[in-house]
């Protein structure tokens, strides 16, 4: 019989494309939550989960449910509600992987902060998994843009914590309105009276899976954590390996393309490194992992399977390069290092949205993992400038040096140089094309967002996008003044970016961290929008917001009164009737029918 510990996908009776979208991304193992819970929901029990907050309960209710779903059924046959939009986007994401074997599959998120207008236009098309937040799935349900007539499966993930938001009766109300044939499951951390009640009342003879985490770090292990943008991660890595002391390191990832990807970037920068997988015959292991004990290599790039075991004395870091989705793999990771009583370091990256994942950890482990600033370029001059220091120092107590002396003096004497001039010139000749101290414009900025794929907006242009069409730019017909209390902003992001006022009040909300409901009058045009944010804004926060994206364009927000009055299309440089305030805007007249609602709805956002 095949335990627990042996158990691949494969042995879980999931179907041949679901195995092969997980090969694709390189999963590997069942977690204990996915192994257990898997068959039962296959078989169609109603399931009680309770497990911790990444343990690796989504892929435990997704993959068999989407074993189920039929593609050609338009609507919505699986319904997740989550207590909060991170991790409503966060389960969205994770179906759309697993849900890679079928191109008739779609999987829509559903929250508050975005446009009700995309969410109703894909509902429209046809969706078969819809991800969301109680709040916005009821008010689908009410205006009648969400049909659950079809739906097969109900999810309930962290319960708890929707009993903690007082999302409660919500949630109750939304399972009032789901046909009462179904599969249901409900995962949960805690088992308050709330949530037993909920179980009692709307799951059928659940059957009860527990996790029990059995989690301790050893207490020789510093534990630091750095947040940082997944597309900076490896400039994070290798500034830190820079700065860091370590003899032998070890770099977790979550699949095994990664191991290989990862290495190569690594040894490319100079790195002695090796990937170590599941693809990688049992003896060539041994051998990376035995030239790792002597020294011939000094860094493993490792999923967590292959590292079962592994004791390598001379390993001092470890680094958690993707953040793994259960407590006990952390645990299971770190515990590489800082054996026997040695000491070790620990380091882990995060991305804003894995904080979650972060808290859970410490929770389960019961110990605080530190903040880690991730090292400036001073900082790394500051290293290598001490490091080049000492290694001159350890070189001239070397005796052989002496028989080089009369080169040194015949250079000396050929160029007429000073001896500052030519240890300078030696200097450059040794550090060769790496320079040794940094310019900041030397190594990527960190703090910066991702580059967008632009192509589309090139090919597009002034162009409509969608039926190709030539657009005139549209000119600010103006607004009204802002309410008391609110100041207007200029933002450089429009139209032709494919920008939403959902997109505008998202990315102000959580890059600025504020409140939504604290986000006034938005107005899109071609090539720019202005955005009504309280009055008397923090520098630091218009600096935020100024490096902030949306559709890929930087914001770079500034005041309305600092705007020069834009251009007429086909009027040269002639502005506007000078710098007299826009005129009446269309949406300020008299509605017409229900064009000033629906405006309205875009602008007063849901939080």
């Amino acid at each position: 019989m095949t335990t627990t510990v042996d158990m691949t996908f494969k042995d879980l009776n999931l179907p041949e494309p679901i195995l092969q979208a997980l090969e694709k991304v390189g999963y590997e193992k069942p977690s204990p939550i996915q192994a257990e819970s898997i068959p039962l929901l296959l078989k169609g029990h109603d399931l009680l989960g309770q497990a911790q907050t990444g343990t690796g309960k989504t892929a435990a209710f997704a993959l068999p449910m989407l074993a189920n779903i039929d593609p050609e059924q338009s609507k919505p046959q699986l319904l997740v509600l989550a207590p909060t939009r991170e991790l409503a986007i966060q389960v969205a994401e994770a179906f759309q992987v697993y849900a890679s074997f079928s191109q008739k599959i779609r999987v829509l998120p559903v929250y508050g902060g975005q446009s009700y207008d995309n969410q109703i236009r894909q509902l429209k098309r046809g969706v078969q998994v819809v991800v969301g937040t109680p709040g916005r799935i009821i008010d689908h349900i009410k205006r009648k843009t969400l049909d659950l007539s079809e739906l097969k499966y109900l999810v309930l993930d962290e319960a708890d914590e929707m009993l903690r938001m007082g999302f409660i009766d919500d949630v109750e109300l939304i399972l009032s309105h789901a046909p009462e044939e179904r599969q249901t499951a409900l995962f949960s951390a805690t088992m308050p009276g709330p949530i037993k009640k909920i179980t009692q009342r709307y799951l059928k003879d659940p059957k009860h899976v527990k996790i029990a985490s059995k989690v301790s770090t050893a207490s020789t292990i510093r534990q630091r954590y750095c947040q940082i943008a997944p597309h900076h991660k490896l400039e994070a890595l290798t500034r830190i390996m820079e700065v860091e002391v370590f003899d032998g390191m070890i770099i977790f990832v979550r699949t095994k393309t990664a191991t290989v990807e990862l290495a190569d970037k690594l040894s490319a920068r100079g790195y002695d490194v090796e990937p170590l997988n599941g693809d990688i015959p049992q003896a060539a292991r041994e051998r990376t992992v035995e030239k790792l004990k002597q020294g011939q290599i000094d860094i493993l790039v490792a999923t967590d399977v292959v590292a079962r075991g592994l004791d390598v004395e001379r390993v001092s870091h470890v680094i958690n390069y993707d953040i793994p989705y259960d407590s006990e793999s952390y645990v299971h990771r770190i515990g590489r290092t800082g054996r026997a009583g040695r000491q070790g370091d620990a380091i882990l990256f995060i991305s804003h949205r894995e904080k979650r994942l972060l808290f859970s950890i410490e929770k389960t482990t019961k110990q605080p993992i530190e903040a880690m600033p991730i090292p400036s370029i001073s900082e790394i001059n500051e290293t290598r400038l001490s490091r080049f220091k000492q290694s001159v120092a350890e070189a001239t107590q070397d005796d052989s040096i002496e028989s080089l002396m009369p080169i040194v003096e015949m250079i000396k004497a050929e160029n007429e140089a000073s001896p500052e001039v030519l240890m300078a010139a030696l200097l450059k000749i040794a550090q060769g094309d790496e320079p040794l101290i940094l310019k900041e414009t030397d190594r990527p900025d960190i703090n910066s967002k991702p580059p967008r794929d632009s192509r589309d907006s090139r090919e597009r242009g002034s162009r409509d996008g969608r039926d190709g069409r030539e657009r005139k730019p549209k000119v600010p017909r103006g607004n009204r003044k802002p309410e008391e209390g609110m100041q207007r902003f200029r933002i450089e992001v429009g139209h032709v970016h494919g920008a939403k006022p959902g997109n505008i009040v998202g990315a102000i909300a959580n890059e600025a961290n504020i409140n939504s409901k604290h986000i006034g009058a938005i107005e899109i045009y071609d090539n720019f929008s202005t955005v009504d944010l309280p009055d008397g804004m923090p520098k630091e926060t218009r600096d935020t917001l100024a490096g902030t994206r949306v559709a890929g364009q930087r914001l770079n927000i500034r005041e309305w009164s600092d705007t020069p009055p834009p251009k007429r299309e086909g009027r040269g440089d002639r502005a506007p009737r000078g710098d007299r305030p826009p005129r009446e805007s269309r949406d300020d007249r008299p509605a017409r029918g229900n064009r000033e609602e629906r405006g309205g709805r875009d602008r007063k956002r849901k939080n």
